[in-house]
């Protein structure tokens, strides 16, 4: 059996449920493997091993509470914690204690989830990058803007963890740190008690090493009913996208989607290139450039006029970016995201999911950038349901995920197609 840190959250709920082990063992067993590689990772942002236990005995000693009952999972901070610090990555806000918690994380306690710590964030969920390190190579970043959730989960500290994604901040750090990453359709998962980056794309995710934790996690956050995983009926219909970006990936993402699509259609999936309309090239652009700067510089105004020297450099240009835009090229950037939606019923005719490049590469070397989100951000504007599976290696042995996509609000199937691709493409 292998140490109860690398358990899955599934497995952990039935083995509490059974009495193979309590939940204060799952407990100690994260936390001793925190305490062996944080020094090292970086991962946390704050962490109260103390109040971690006291929550695990709690549950031990009570009827099961719910659908994760023992489970730890980290919470990604920008979102507020009743009882541990939200600093958000930010000097501003150190020591900073919210007076209750997100709704996702009071669903995930209501659950008898444990809130194990909160995970470190780049700057308010941006482009600066914090101290975390990718568990796979320290020397190599983990991606942001939730990166201490991802390499929290690849180094086996904890089974799941909350993140948020604004361009690519859930799926990016997912695949350079070989895990499971989901961002469900946009605002699926209420966001009241998270800080805005900017609110016409910030969508909470999760972050996992299974795609059954993630569906199982996903339930709760609905209110759905948690549910074994439905089998799949046939091989699904799948679009190989490689988007207007594929000059700019490198080798090994564009042998990972090339490969994958080759083996979904020897293993029995239907098969068809897509090509993206035109207009959708100026999507990335229109997230990363438009939309987030505007709607930062007026999510930040309070943090601008009195703390404007603790905002970074790279934020403060992001900000005045914003700032000096006319309004009328943020909504240009919204009407084109609303006019590209309009059009995804014909992109999707006849295919279950889209096959696409997640990241240009594996994790790049170094700490001061998180790397290139645009494999990601065009997908965020759309709203639709994304999910990275770990499925390649690159050529400094770093992973190489590739990304699923589905229509708005068809999460379920880019579930069952996602357990179909993973089946054959991890053998």
């Amino acid at each position: 059996m292998p140490s109860l840190n690398e358990l899955s959250a599934t497995e952990i709920v039935r083995g509490v449920a059974a009495q193979k082990f309590t939940a204060e063992s799952v407990v100690r067993a994260c936390l001793s493997r925190i305490a062996a590689r944080e020094p090292a990772v970086h991962a946390f942002a704050s962490l109260d091993p103390e109040l971690a236990l006291k929550q695990a005995r709690d549950l031990d000693r009570g009827t099961i509470r719910g659908a994760l009952h023992g489970v730890p999972i980290g919470i990604k901070d920008v979102l507020d914690t009743a009882d541990l610090p939200t600093e958000m990555g930010s000097p501003i806000y150190r020591g900073h204690r919210p007076a209750r918690d997100a709704a996702c994380v009071a669903l995930l306690r209501a659950a008898g989830a444990v809130i194990l710590g909160k995970t470190l964030t780049t700057e308010f969920a941006g482009m600066e990058p914090g101290a975390t390190a990718n568990p796979h190579n320290l020397a190599h970043t983990p991606g942001g803007s939730s990166s201490g959730s991802a390499a929290a989960v690849a180094d086996f500290m904890l089974p799941a963890a909350l993140g948020t994604q604004t361009g690519g901040s859930v799926l990016r750090p997912a695949a350079y740190c070989g895990v499971v990453g989901y961002k469900p359709t946009y605002n699926a998962f209420n966001r009241a008690g998270l800080k805005f980056a900017a609110e016409s794309l910030d969508t909470i995710g999760l972050i996992a090493r299974s795609i059954e934790d993630i569906e199982l996690i996903t339930a709760v956050l609905l209110g759905g009913r948690v549910a074994a995983p439905a089998p799949v009926a046939q091989a699904p219909r799948v679009g190989l996208c490689r988007t207007s970006l594929w000059d700019t990936a490198q080798a090994e993402t564009r042998h990972a989607v090339e490969d994958a699509a080759a083996r979904l259609a020897k293993a029995g999936a239907t098969l068809r290139e897509v090509t993206l309309p035109v207009a959708f090239a100026g999507l990335r652009t229109a997230a990363r450039d438009t939309i987030n700067s505007y709607e930062r510089s007026k999510c930040m105004a309070a943090e601008w006029a009195s703390n404007r020297e603790r905002i970074s450099e790279r934020l403060r240009a992001t900000i005045e970016h914003g700032l000096a835009m006319p309004y009328a090229d943020y909504l240009a950037a919204l009407e084109l995201g609303e006019n590209c939606r309009a059009q995804l019923d014909d992109v999707f005719k006849d295919l279950d999911v889209l096959l696409a490049p997640c990241a240009n590469g594996e994790a790049p070397a170094g700490l001061a950038s998180t790397g290139d989100p645009g494999f990601q951000a065009i997908w965020t504007i759309l709203y639709v349901p994304t999910m990275t599976l770990p499925t390649h290696r690159g050529p400094n042995g770093l992973p190489v995920g590739i990304q699923l996509i589905a229509r708005p609000h068809d999460d379920p199937r880019l579930f069952a197609c996602a357990r179909w691709v993973w089946e054959r493409l991890r053998a």
